[in-house]
């Protein structure tokens, strides 16, 4: 394998992880949908939905992008949790636990996207590094708005 495919391989190889790690996370979220409860349960409930659609739209943009260099998607089910970082979501979680899961995991997504982002830019792939930006960016705004329901403080449930 010649230097360019090894490269073009390693930039598939960061777009299927966080292909998984969309879809992982996606599930997640569902489960925290579901299963939220207590005073903010509507708006958590909504919330969670909300985000994690936003996630789901990830999977797609992440697979396509695979394939215009080339590459292949993960497309097996099987493959999803080997390739992933994210874990799913295991056991009955109180509210606060579900929330603190999701901003763990879009920290994790953050730091890898950053990582992946510098892994396209040295392949001189400006299209997928850009993709990185751009979704990193949606991560961070659902990390910043999960960790302000955990802020004290409000006078309304802390």
């Amino acid at each position: 394998m010649t230097a360019t495919l090894q490269t073009q391989q390693s930039v598939v190889e960061t777009l299927n992880r966080q292909q998984a790690n969309a879809l992982v996370a996606y599930l997640n979220y569902k489960k925290y949908h579901w299963l939220t409860f207590g005073p903010l349960f509507r708006d958590l409930h909504l919330l969670f939905e909300e985000q994690g659609g936003e996630v789901f739209a990830m999977i797609d943009e992440l697979a396509e992008r695979s394939l215009m260099l080339d590459g292949a998607p993960v497309a097996d089910p099987s493959d999803y949790l080997p390739t992933a970082t994210v874990r799913p979501s295991v056991g009955k979680l109180s509210v606060r636990e579900m929330v603190e899961e999701a901003i763990a995991t879009h920290e994790l997504i953050i730091k890898e996207m950053h990582e992946d982002a510098e892994v396209a830019d040295k392949a001189g792939d400006i299209g997928t590094a850009d993709l990185y930006t751009r979704l990193v960016q949606t991560h961070q705004k659902h990390r910043w708005f999960l960790k302000e329901i955990l802020k004290k403080g409000d006078a309304l449930v802390s």
